[in-house]
């Protein structure tokens, strides 16, 4: 078959696994889409990510355990982070015939659960938890489970569309958020904040300053002894809780005295003068929520699709259609073992 020919038609057998839905492209069959990949589509060992990156918002099927490469399911350029939009995606993919566990920031988690969003004064989807009572946040522990969904109260604004228990909290966003915390907390004056400009010089100091940082810069940070040597032994403290928290919590190990390294973080954090944010309340009160291994079921995973999608979108160059997430998933299927294609790849692959 001429290459030109073959180019073409490629994605014939994917195309029309894809449909588009105004703004929306998403997979009509996702258990035909899985049966192209010649693997047994099981729903308990996929997880849903959805997320949106400036240039689009996607819904991503990501393996549990993260063996498979991640297979998108839904796609837009112009949708945005919205209840509507999202309820749109939940209802085009069939998510009530699936019912994965949901995992993505918590933006989305708020927006799913029927939250309202933006800083408000009852922000956790478990519990009412009173976010502007900080005189009670290290002190207090239990606070009344939210029992009754009913818009219009305790800033639940619409119908939670999925299962609170379908939802996994997400390591890497609350890695962020606590790194955020910490570095709000740093004199602007001393020398770890000095350092930080430093060693990131890309980064305006208005980012440093609010703490906004990236997991690679993280893992860099965790890396590096001399950032230590910067620190105040208050300072020092609460990285030091925070780095232990990140290992022996955050990943894929949990060690049997997990709960002391949370306790030492939430010790640390209120000497240093961090303001409680609802990650740190969901690892002060919500503890048993979290799966034991929380690396099988990182949100990481799916941040990490927007580079793996980013070369598609350059090339289809904001033209989204069936035929992009159709050519994306004809290059996951080329990629498995027993492809006849001649290209080879050290990718995750089915």
């Amino acid at each position: 078959m001429p290459k030109l020919l073959f180019f073409r038609t490629r994605t014939a057998d994917l195309t029309n696994l894809f449909s588009m839905n105004g703004d929306l492209c998403y997979c009509n069959d996702i258990s035909a889409l899985f049966n192209k990949f010649g693997i047994v589509f099981d729903t308990q060992e996929w997880r849903l990510f959805i997320d949106a990156s400036k240039d689009s918002i996607k819904a991503v099927l990501l393996h549990n355990g993260n063996t498979y490469p991640s297979v998108p399911v839904a796609y837009s350029v112009t949708m945005r982070e919205t209840y509507q939009n999202l309820k749109e995606i939940l209802q085009c993919i069939n998510y009530e015939q699936y019912k994965w566990a949901i995992c993505a920031d918590f933006k989305v988690i708020a927006l799913l659960t029927g939250l309202q969003s933006g800083y408000t004064k009852f922000c956790c989807f478990l519990c009412l938890w009173d976010s502007r009572s900080r005189s009670e946040h290290y002190t207090r522990k239990d606070w009344p489970p939210r029992v009754v969904h009913i818009p219009g109260t305790n800033n639940i604004s619409n119908v939670p569309l999925v299962d609170k228990h379908h939802v996994l909290l997400p390591p890497l966003h609350i890695k962020l958020g606590l790194i955020k915390q910490l570095v709000k907390a740093l004199d602007r004056e001393s020398a770890a904040f000095r350092y930080l400009i430093q060693k990131f010089p890309k980064l305006s100091e208005a980012k440093i300053k609010e703490g906004i940082f990236v997991g690679p810069q993280i893992r860099e940070l965790l890396n590096d002894r001399h950032f230590e040597e910067t620190m105040t032994a208050p300072q020092l403290a609460a990285w030091q809780a925070f780095r232990s928290v990140c290992t022996e919590f955050l990943g894929n190990h949990r060690s049997e005295n997990y709960i002391d390294h949370i306790q030492r973080l939430l010790t640390s954090y209120e000497s240093l003068g961090c303001k409680m944010s609802l990650k740190l309340h969901f690892l002060n009160s919500h503890i048993d929520f979290f799966p034991a291994n929380l690396g099988n079921v990182s949100d990481e995973t799916g941040e990490r699709f927007h580079q793996d999608v980013a070369l598609m979108e350059k090339r289809y160059k904001g033209k989204w259609s069936s035929s992009m997430l159709a050519d994306f998933c004809w290059m996951l299927q080329r990629d498995a073992p027993n492809a006849t294609y001649k290209r080879k790849s050290y990718a995750k692959h089915f």
